[in-house]
């Protein structure tokens, strides 16, 4: 049991935005009580702001974790609803496929849907395997519903994946009017200097241009990429992964909505990059990632505007960034989460679930201020873990292409990756085998759906598909694909489901 003198009494979150903000909503939420919750943060210094996706855990986050009303979140950050992500031209111009949450078909004794169907597609008898995903069905048609409670057990709307596109800068705002109501403070000010104790290095306080110093027994930083006490003061390094993932730079627009919002994400590959399209209630999201080597920041511009849907709201904004992690998330009384701790570009929309996994990670391991080494290394490796698993994940995307239409694809087509990574397409690539790396973010359903997208396709099945009669599996396909179809086409479109369920007030 831990001593009631040695808690932690002081927490001190430096930063705001969505990852500074959430913070202080979990730690006030559970450990308000005992300690005081402050987060210091600057008017002057601007936040990025433009992560405006997720993925199926933010829904647990706000629900189970933080107790937030979905409705009430989604009215107060113009949200709709996100079943998963639509890649254009990535395996070869002209490609499109469905990176769709949930489960693909039904599996079948020790084998997962997929081999079943590979023994009819390598046969061309059975259609693309996003036939057999509810997600990948209902988004093209524009379709979504939330899950029907009275679905009977096995139906594909008995559990409905799915998950959020929203305005970043309005969900801080609403976390940080849900963080002040639980306890939690703020303080205005610039950091200008960190002051650590002798000796082991620890960090006292935080000195703002005032001349006010605030104390601390445990901070977490959230200060964007300044780093300013896990990178500046206490001189965690940072791990480079731009040999992997080339992009460092972004353009950022928002654009008028032109017709009712789609359920996904649109990620359409370029000669340099990638561009974004993210449907909100009041606007449209737009970015263009690309690699800075081989495309001006002029060019990324004109490039963006020009392929808007709507019209432009605003002038792009740039961004630059290195992708990478620290070589310690958590150093002495510091734990670094959001953009302080490591960038994973927007490509599958993991950057607000790190800040998530990373909060309820520390809670797990929350220490008293001895700070038991133990905890902070255990900390360190899985957080480890998962970066450089979905660090592989979106290196996916680029390696396995066909494009060789421009020399930023061809170094993707061409570039070494790490070897797990290459074992998993090789083992793929043999017999649609893939098996996940321990607690690994992204599941099976990601990577074969990803890995078939991107033109991966396995040359054989799993031999224990040939023990079941030709007929059996093709009405077993048929059923599934059936079942799919019709609940597909009885949801509601999801401009209907919104209008009905979250509408917005135009702001």
């Amino acid at each position: 049991m831990t001593d009631r003198d040695a808690r932690i009494r002081r927490i001190v979150v430096v930063g705001g935005g969505s990852a500074g903000w959430m913070s202080a909503a979990a730690l006030a939420t559970y450990l308000g009580r005992g300690a005081s919750v402050r987060l210091v943060e600057s008017e002057e210094i601007g936040i990025v702001g433009v992560g405006e996706a997720s993925v199926p855990h933010l829904k647990t986050f706000n629900g189970e974790v933080l107790g937030i009303d979905e409705a009430e979140f989604l009215i107060a950050t113009q949200g709709t609803f996100k079943l998963g992500i639509e890649f254009r031209d990535w395996g070869r111009i002209g490609d499109t496929y469905m990176h769709g949450f949930g489960r693909i078909g039904r599996s079948m004794g020790p084998l997962p849907f997929h081999q079943f169907w590979l023994k009819r597609f390598l046969a061309g008898r059975a259609p693309d395997i996003g036939a057999y995903t509810l997600q990948t069905v209902a988004g093209p048609l524009g379709r979504f519903v939330a899950g029907a409670p009275d679905a009977p057990s096995g139906s594909p709307l008995a559990d409905v994946a799915y998950a959020y596109h929203f305005d970043a800068g309005r969900y801080a705002r609403f976390l940080r009017a849900l963080a002040e109501r639980r306890g939690a403070t703020r303080t205005e000010g610039r950091v200008v200097d960190v002051a650590r104790r002798g000796g082991d290095g620890f960090v006292e306080a935080v000195v703002l241009e005032s001349g006010e110093r605030v104390e601390g027994d445990l901070f977490v930083d959230c200060s964007g990429f300044r780093a300013l006490l896990i990178g500046d003061a206490l001189g965690t390094g940072y791990v480079d992964w731009r040999q992997w993932l080339p992009c460092d730079r972004a353009m950022a627009v928002p654009s008028a909505n032109t017709g009712p919002p789609a359920p996904y994400t649109r990620a359409t590959a370029r000669p340099a990059g990638w561009q974004w399209r993210i449907p909100l209630q009041h606007r449209t999201g737009n970015g263009y990632v690309y690699a800075s080597d081989h495309l001006s920041d002029d060019e990324a511009a004109a490039t963006l505007l020009s392929s808007l849907d709507g019209e432009a709201l605003a002038e792009p904004r740039p961004l630059r960034f290195n992708t990478g992690m620290r070589r310690e998330f958590w150093r002495a009384n510091v734990v670094a989460l959001g953009l302080a701790s490591g960038f994973m570009e927007p490509l599958e929309s993991t950057s607000i679930y790190l800040v998530q996994s990373g909060l309820q990670r520390l809670l797990g391991l929350f220490p008293d201020r001895g700070f038991d080494p133990q905890l902070v290394r255990r900390y360190n490796r899985e957080t480890t873990f998962e970066y450089e698993r979905i660090r592989d994940f979106l290196v996916l995307h680029y390696h396995a292409t066909e494009r060789d239409d421009s020399p930023f694809w061809d170094r993707c087509r061409t570039m070494p990756v790490p070897e797990p990574l290459q074992e998993t397409i090789a083992m793929f690539r043999r017999d649609g085998r893939y098996f996940r790396h321990g607690d690994d973010f992204f599941a099976l359903p990601s990577w074969v759906q990803v890995m078939l997208g991107q033109r991966i396709v396995p040359a054989g099945y799993h031999p224990i598909v040939d023990e079941m009669p030709e007929a059996a599996l093709d009405a077993f396909l048929d059923r599934v694909r059936e079942d799919i179809a019709r609940a597909a086409g009885g949801m509601p479109a999801h401009q209907r489901f919104i209008d009905r369920y979250c509408k917005a007030p135009a702001p």
